[in-house]
């Protein structure tokens, strides 16, 4: 399509809302993208697009994986091997360009900014390669490199099919000192990452995820999820109306629809609740980029890519958060309505079920019989030691049981083990499941708990291990994995199977 055909932009009186499309959407699905999503909401809507780095098949494959390999072998003295995979990055990166770009000018101009940005990647990891050293900034630099070839595409793209878009960097944004990544340093984010929106005028931003040298490295501080973070600050920066992040999937369910062919989409769920079931086992949204949206009381829909009509799922803020950081009751329906939602906040059954695989418990009994105050202690202190995370724990005066990530087996786990037969008798259950029942509302049903596990008993489940906090917004335990699917089933069908009482939002955007 020609440039002079451009006829959609951001209009200044429309509301500001903020798209985070994630590495696997770009690398499939960019002409839905640009045609079908960017295109359409447009229209009803001030967009900033914030893009992750391109994936292939498979996340192993993908931008950001390659470019670790890279930065890993540059400091193996001699190694070729990451001038390789620059070739293959930038291979891929200019075949996209060809593919997808129809104008001349346009593809002539983004294939030059993809052989400069590869050029200077070349030379820095040269660099690196003769000093024999790569920082964590400087690698946190060199995984930035796959959201800039992104960007540059999504927005060439954009540019090509009609869109008058922009890229926009955010490795400079930062321009002052901060010792620790604290509430002062994100509010100071969003208030920059806006500032840098706005200089785009009328134009559609297509924003990095990567927003430069934090304090300790950018990856070991937040990891790779940072660029959920983005969109997030961005949105509060802007006050946005809506943050999309959009997936391969419709939204959340009420169970892996993939494992539970009865599973409901959810329409609306509380942000506690989308934390829970990140935490245990289904890939939402990252608890802490959430908490900083839903504190400026900013709405998350999860939407699918392959699906651009469908209304998703909506993470709504349902207490309000004060600048003190205490919270007030929640939301009224009188207050949701307002806001164009409704949702049933006195419903007494389950929101969905999650599962956790390969997990690994580890229980530990006291070798006294007068427990002394030290042996929780020193068994935590063992733990910390070595980076083990603790997803669930039971406790009684002389044993612990304890639940660990699915990273465990990475960690020197024996040495772990043999640390801690120092305090006691430790054995191991490996191939373990954690099953959690999640549901904001579930504390106001009587008998929620015995219903759960009297149904995992009549299904011949047998549970190793039980948690259950205060709140009771969270109910879990641990299975066989080998049970794991039975167990989704049968909790799914007794639990979860009667129809939901949400009452599906208006949609304030495109469609």
């Amino acid at each position: 399509m020609s440039t002079a055909t451009k006829t959609y932009c951001n209009v200044p009186e429309l509301p500001w809302v903020v798209q985070k499309f994630g590495g696997t959407s770009i690398g499939k699905f960019l002409d839905t993208i640009a045609t079908q999503v960017v295109k359409e909401y447009v229209k009803q809507n001030r967009l900033v697009v914030v893009c992750s780095a391109r994936s292939g098949e498979s996340k192993q494959t993908g931008t950001t994986n390659r470019l670790i390999r890279a930065a890993n072998d540059a400091l193996r003295p001699g190694s070729q091997e990451y001038l390789t995979i620059i070739k293959e990055i930038l291979d891929d990166h200019l075949k996209v360009a060809d593919d997808m770009i129809t104008s001349p000018d346009i593809r002539r101009n983004l294939k030059s900014d993809i052989e400069h940005d590869c050029s200077k990647l070349k030379s820095f990891l040269e660099a690196a390669q003769i000093i024999n050293e790569i920082s964590p900034r400087s690698r946190d630099i060199i995984i930035g490199v796959g959201e800039k070839l992104a960007c540059r595409i999504v927005a060439a793209v954009l540019q090509d099919r009609g869109v008058e878009s922009m890229f926009v960097s955010l490795e400079n944004i930062i321009d002052k000192e901060f010792e620790v990544l604290d509430q002062t340093f994100y509010d100071y984010l969003a208030k920059r990452m806006a500032e840098a929106v706005h200089k785009c005028g009328n134009k559609v931003p297509v924003v990095t995820g990567f927003f430069g040298i934090v304090p300790g490295s950018l990856l070991n501080t937040i990891g790779r999820g940072y660029t959920d973070l983005t969109a997030a600050l961005t949105a509060v920066g802007l006050s946005a109306e809506e943050l999309q992040i959009w997936k391969e999937v419709d939204g959340i369910f009420t169970a892996d629809p993939r494992k539970v062919k009865s599973a409901r989409l959810l329409p609306i769920i509380t942000p506690e609740e989308a934390s829970e079931l990140t935490y245990y086992g289904s890939e939402v949204i990252h608890p802490f980029t959430m908490e900083q949206v839903i504190r400026s009381h900013i709405p998350i829909r999860i939407k699918n890519v392959e699906n651009p009509r469908g209304q998703g799922t909506i993470i709504f803020p349902t207490d309000t958060i004060n600048k003190d950081g205490t919270s007030t009751p929640p939301h009224s329906p009188k207050v949701l309505a307002e806001n164009g939602y409704s949702l049933d906040l006195s419903r007494k059954y389950p929101t969905a079920i999650t599962i956790k695989d390969n997990v690994i418990v580890l229980n530990v009994h006291s070798n006294r019989k007068s427990v002394s105050h030290g042996f929780f202690a020193q068994i935590f202190s063992t733990l910390d030691r070595y980076g083990i995370v603790v997803d669930l724990i039971a406790t009684s005066e002389v044993h612990v049981s304890m639940a660990l990530g699915t990273d465990s087996e990475d960690k020197d786990l024996e040495r772990v083990i043999a640390d801690l037969r120092r305090v006691g008798q430790v054995d191991i259950l490996k191939n373990m499941a954690i099953l959690s029942l999640v549901g904001k509302q579930m504390k106001n049903m009587v008998g929620i708990s015995g219903m759960m596990f009297t149904t995992l008993a009549s299904a011949g489940v047998n549970i190793e291990m039980i948690s259950q906090g205060a709140s009771e917004i969270n109910i879990s335990c641990v299975i066989a994995e080998s049970s794991a699917i039975t167990a989704l089933n049968v909790i799914h069908d007794q639990l979860l199977s009667k129809r939901s009482k949400i009452i599906l939002p208006s949609l304030r955007s495109a469609f």
